[in-house]
């Protein structure tokens, strides 16, 4: 029998801390990499965000089965899932669409259930947005190719970038069913989203849900050289921190 030594000092102590981290990470929260620009301006290259894990439910330890369900996605919501093409790839877009909406997006303007979302008018990309780089953003663009403009769904107010004079497309309308979500990424013409999925992938089912974005704890303009999931500590943004995600 352990005495209390063990479990205080000796290798048991170890064996508690790695329980409590894995139960963290299991249940409550987990962090993620943003990889990609598909929701700038809301989360740039090289954020480090904390994820929310519980606040859609719980799973069985182990395995997809849900323990309990404690809420749903509401639109205008960051969310995390697994990539419905590909289960092994995590996501992460905005919630445009839930059960039942009807969605519909032509030449840059959402509308759901046939109502056009509330949007402010487009705008040059101007002072606020200097710590935008042009590598982040679609080959031979830069920011003066680009609009921005504020949109909102629900409570939620949010950017989103929308490249000038682009080619009228249209999507939709599509027909969200039970337990599924749309979803976009802010970046509206840089996104690889619910628009262009294959048509029998185009929502994201409950069951691929990982959780709701939280905030920013780290950022950083380039990542280690052989490490790259390590942030260069000479590119760190400060003003990033503990930056809520909106």
């Amino acid at each position: 029998m352990f005495n209390k030594k063990y479990w205080t000092e000796g290798v048991g102590s170890y064996a508690i801390a790695i329980l409590v981290a894995l139960t963290i990470r299991w249940a409550f929260m987990e962090a993620y990499v943003i990889p990609s620009g598909s929701m700038l301006p809301t989360l740039l290259v090289n954020d480090h965000i904390f994820v929310n894990k519980m606040v859609y439910g719980v799973r069985v330890p182990f395995t997809e089965k849900w323990l309990y369900k404690s809420g749903d996605p509401q639109r205008g919501e960051v969310i995390v899932f697994k990539y419905p093409e590909n289960e092994k790839i995590f996501y992460i877009k905005r919630v445009v669409g839930v059960p039942g909406d009807r969605i519909f997006y032509e030449n840059g303007k959402l509308y759901i259930n046939d109502k056009l979302v509330q949007r402010g008018e487009p705008t040059d990309l101007k002072d606020e947005f200097n710590w935008l780089r042009d590598k982040d953003l679609p080959q031979f663009l830069s920011k003066k190719d680009l609009a921005h403009w504020q949109e909102q769904l629900g409570e939620q107010k949010y950017s989103t970038l929308l490249i000038k004079n682009s080619p009228a497309r249209t999507f939709g309308p599509y027909q969200v069913p039970q337990d599924s979500y749309f979803v976009m990424g802010d970046n509206r013409d840089n996104s690889k989203d619910s628009r262009l999925w294959s048509p029998d992938k185009t929502f994201v089912p409950r069951d691929n849900l990982i959780g709701r974005a939280m905030f920013v704890w780290l950022s950083c303009d380039e990542t280690l050289p052989v490490v790259t999931f390590l942030c260069n500590p000479l590119t760190v943004r400060v003003k990033r921190f503990l930056h809520s995600v909106h």
